[in-house]
């Protein structure tokens, strides 16, 4: 195989290319957006298995990314009581855990590695449509250009305009019920040193954790029954967003208060959707991967890891089956039944942070005895400890 052709520069985009050329495929990136997005969205969770899939290609993002360690979570309630705690994933055989980034931090050091390896990024290239030829296929922008490889890759994410071409007929991503809002502060609070904390509201879920250097990454979840539209999203002023916050916690622990008044810069909102099961991976030369094809809610924090994961798996498919098709199979099959069941894992937890008043009391007598059963390190190790062994062959044989 001679050129890859891989819609989108996110997360998933760029790891590919990288995991390609490792494999010894070309590739070329095209991103919708302009120029390069080193400031979207807020910060995610790098779970120990998305990083362990990145060192099987010899990517680092820890250090470039300003990534932090969290390898604990302390579930309150609302009137602050201690659920318990969790363990964030498994630690990595030399002792690295999941860590925490800025999202556009993290892309940019993905970025920057692509281009040291010598990976073409182009912008301002939003994909119109595409065509499979006798040869392989053509992609066609929105500006009027084309370029032509033999295979095309959407990681276009969840509103992938690839899936929507490779299948019509596809699931629309799923509204969760909930809307992510989020943002930083400084204040005097004492740094929450390698723990995240969450907090079950009367009204609503609250995370926040603070660094050493006294900034805090904070992130609500509302329930809203109906979804409301990104215009309406967007057209909610941050000081708004303050004083909403700020009566949904009125009657939750203090310090939430604390943090939402001392925020500083933009408050972000963002509706949280999932897709639970896509029916078409792959057709001709053409496949999906990360949020173009299974997107999970950030509940789980496993949706970069998930990406790069497929990403890697997909690069070792290519690099061992003996044709595209073959290829790709056996990446649908390798993959389809674990991420499906993160975004079921996912959606669960989702479904637990906006309970009603009944199911509240129960589930803050219950939490305690649940996680000491249900979230230990041994009931998730399905989900952390998975590696990928770049020398070990692909499954390329599929029943």
């Amino acid at each position: 195989m001679k050129k890859a052709l891989i819609i989108g520069g996110g997360i998933g985009g760029t790891t590919m290319a990288m995991a390609l050329q490792r494999a010894g495929v070309e590739s070329r990136i095209f991103e919708a957006y302009d120029r390069p997005a080193d400031y979207p969205g807020l910060f995610l969770n790098i779970a120990s298995n998305g990083l362990d899939a990145l060192r099987a290609i010899d990517v680092e993002v820890v250090d470039r990314a300003d990534g932090f360690p969290i390898p604990r979570m302390v579930m309150w309630s609302g009137t602050g009581k201690r659920l318990g705690q969790v363990a964030n994933g498994t630690p990595l055989p030399d002792g690295t855990v999941s860590v925490c980034v800025r999202r556009g931090a993290l892309q940019k050091a993905l970025r920057e590695q692509a281009l040291d390896r010598g990976i073409d990024i182009e912008y301002g290239k939003r994909l119109e449509d595409y065509e499979v030829t006798a040869d392989g296929v053509v992609a066609r922008f929105t500006d009027g250009t084309h370029a032509t490889g033999e295979i095309l890759i959407g990681a276009d994410g969840i509103n992938s305009r690839t899936r929507r071409i490779l299948d019509p007929d596809s699931a629309k991503p799923r509204f969760t019920g909930l809307v992510s809002v989020g943002g930083y502060s400084r204040t005097n609070l004492a740094p929450t040193t390698d723990t995240q904390h969450f907090v079950f509201g009367k009204q609503a879920f609250f995370g926040y954790l603070i660094r050493e250097s006294g900034d805090i990454y904070w992130f609500a979840n509302l329930h809203r029954p109906d979804e409301p539209t990104r215009g309406e999203l967007a057209a909610i002023p941050t000081e708004q967003w303050r004083r909403q916050l700020r009566d949904l916690f009125a009657d939750d622990l203090p310090l939430i208060s604390q943090i939402i008044t001392t925020s500083v810069g933009d408050i972000g909102a963002h509706l949280v959707h999932d897709i639970p099961t896509s029916p078409v991976w792959h057709r001709g030369s053409v496949v999906l991967i990360g949020d173009a094809v299974h997107a999970t809610s950030p509940s789980a924090g496993q949706g970069a890891a998930m990406a790069i994961e497929d990403a890697v798996i997909l690069a070792k498919c290519l690099r061992d089956a003996p044709d595209i098709n073959a290829a790709f199979t056996a990446y649908e099959h390798l993959r389809r039944p674990r991420v499906e069941k993160v975004v079921a894992y996912s959606k669960t937890l989702s479904d637990s942070k906006a309970p009603g008043p009944v199911a509240r009391v129960f589930r803050d007598l219950m939490m305690p005895i649940a996680l000491k059963l249900f979230a230990n390190p041994k009931s998730h190790a399905w989900m952390y400890t998975h590696h990928i062994d770049w020398n070990e062959k692909a499954v390329t044989k599929v029943a």
